[in-house]
């Protein structure tokens, strides 16, 4: 049987050595992450490195990303530490799921340092905006059909179930679907999302089904819903960058 786990594992040892990084956190960050994947899922990994001292310091800037493989297997590419210590700054919603994947290949100490300081910089306006964004593209691109692929039901439902616990808690939502769904739903809508859920084990990528009409109201509804609240909120970004400049001077040892 196929070791995918190790196979990853032997990727990202290629990926230091000849690239000349050490990965700080990898991760599953697609559908596998989210728990709702397809027997013929590829696996989408995603890691933040840090490279040497000294190339930070070059006039010549690198490249701030890794982009490894893209295959019918393996989706692998990676952010640099700076880059992504800036991203967190901006309160980039993807980045935050890297951060929460409960899908982890490989972490180290640096990385939990990163992610508690991190948490001062979620804003809630930003990652709302994401999410309703990721949702109103999957809903106008991929299910006004009378048929739709159940898997893109997922990539509207998920977005905005994350909105709504954003709304509710005022965190960074957690990224398994099964938590999202935890929320207070309607029984109609719960039930069709049982009934999806069952139906999407035994599918691949491609098929295609009718409608299901409690959830296409549910994505049409909240997607007005949340454009809403986020164009209502004020900006919340952290504008400090200082705990983020004394962390990266720490990682690197400065």
């Amino acid at each position: 049987m196929r070791d995918i786990q190790k196979e990853i594992n032997d990727k990202l040892n290629e990926i230091e050595e000849k690239k000349g990084v050490r990965v700080l956190h990898a991760i599953e960050s697609g559908s596998r992450a989210w728990g709702f994947a397809s027997p013929d899922s590829d696996y989408d990994v995603r890691f933040v490195y840090a490279r040497k001292k000294e190339d930070y310091l070059r006039l010549d800037e690198l490249k701030d990303t890794i982009d490894w493989q893209l295959d019918e297997v393996f989706d692998i590419n990676g952010w640099d530490l700076k880059k992504a210590l800036k991203q967190f700054a901006r309160g980039n919603a993807t980045l935050f799921e890297w951060s929460g994947s409960p899908v982890v290949y490989r972490t180290t100490d640096e990385w939990a340092k990163i992610r508690k300081i991190s948490e001062q910089y979620f804003s809630e306006k930003a990652a709302i905006y994401h999410y309703y964004g990721t949702a109103n593209h999957t809903f106008h691109d991929y299910l006004q059909g009378e048929t739709v692929r159940y898997k893109k039901y997922f990539y509207a439902l998920r977005p905005l179930l994350a909105a709504v616990y954003i709304e509710k808690y005022h965190v960074a939502p957690p990224v398994l679907f099964d938590e999202l769904i935890k929320l207070d739903l309607t029984p109609e809508l719960r039930k069709a999302i049982d009934e999806l859920l069952e139906i999407k084990k035994q599918t691949t990528e491609k098929d295609e089904s009718p409608q299901m009409p409690a959830i296409r109201n549910f994505i049409e509804t909240e997607l007005i819903r949340q454009k809403e609240i986020a164009d209502s909120m004020a900006d919340d970004r952290n504008r400090d960058w200082s705990a983020l400049n004394l962390l990266f001077r720490d990682v690197m040892g400065y």
